[in-house]
């Protein structure tokens, strides 16, 4: 298989910790967003929407993040991302969808230049901007962890789910954008767990062959 990511992009980086989790090797092809690389024609072959990542199966071209994570699931079952109780499962992906729905597309890089070159903005908007978003969803994550009484190290219980493979991306973008991550001690002490993870190490930005 091949994966078609950037390595700054948290969509990207998502999809490559659920790789890892699952034990799932690919062949990386870097889309350097920086020369907006994913504009031009070679790129809008492989996705017609030209957003990383994107998974070339060898039988078809999966996209978006949250499609073709939810398609390792199914056909990978082993390490499962998400739990086997049917309130439990719900519960985790509502932990993911604060990032992957109300955090992440309203701070992505096409967001960030529209807001540049449209309305003047300079990196300090910009940060303040991603700030305001991301200040509001982790303050709800947090809540809703806190609340959890049989959480254990990592978002919910003691192995990674798919709520972490979206958390640790954001929590790596909230430091891009300045953000102070001692807010939220319960989501600080997840990243610092994950970050004890293999899986997690190889899929970070600074680890990747285009960083």
């Amino acid at each position: 298989m091949k994966l078609y990511n950037f390595f700054r992009s948290g969509t990207s980086h998502r999809l490559r910790i659920a790789l890892n989790l699952k034990g799932i090797a690919t062949d990386y092809v870097a889309v350097d967003l920086r020369v907006e690389e994913h504009l031009k024609d070679a790129f809008k072959s492989i996705n017609p929407q030209q957003l990383v990542p994107a998974l070339d199966t060898g039988e078809q071209v999966l996209v978006q993040s949250p499609a073709i994570i939810e398609w390792l699931e199914e056909k990978y079952p082993t390490l499962a991302l998400l739990p086997s109780g049917v309130d439990e499962r719900a519960h985790v992906r509502a932990l993911a969808a604060i990032v992957g729905c109300d955090i992440h597309p309203i701070n992505n890089r096409r967001i960030l230049e529209t807001l540049r070159k449209q309305f003047g903005a300079n990196e300090d908007a910009v940060n303040a901007w991603c700030g305001t978003w991301i200040s509001a969803g982790f303050d709800a994550y947090e809540a809703l962890i806190a609340a959890d009484t049989q959480r254990g190290r990592f978002s919910f219980g003691d192995t990674p789910t798919l709520a972490d493979v979206y958390l640790i991306p954001q929590v790596e973008s909230a430091r891009r954008f300045k953000v102070d991550m001692s807010r939220w001690p319960l989501i600080s002490a997840i990243d610092k767990a994950c970050g004890e993870l293999e899986a997690f190490k190889k899929a970070a930005p600074m680890a990747q062959p285009d960083a």
